[in-house]
């Protein structure tokens, strides 16, 4: 059985999480705990942060089970 990505988006980014390949190394949660949430569900809240911060967390994500995508054309990072 497929599991389909989770997906989270605002009006300036969409944040995709893959649990299929997701290590659970918690870096997400522990370092931009405002979005990336271990206790509750949905454990994701897109609108706890900057997209700027976000994104920069995303980046960080050691498996790659975390991406974004910007809705926002005129916002480039």
């Amino acid at each position: 059985m497929k599991i389909n990505d989770k997906e989270f988006s605002n009006r300036a980014i969409t944040v995709t999480y893959d649990p299929c390949i997701c290590t659970q190394s918690d870096t997400c949660a522990n370092q931009l705990s405002n979005v990336f949430r271990n206790s509750v569900i949905p454990w994701v809240d897109i609108n706890g942060a900057s997209t700027e911060k976000i994104i920069e967390q995303v980046k960080k994500c050691p498996s790659g089970a975390l991406k974004y995508n910007l809705t926002k054309k005129e916002l480039v990072l």
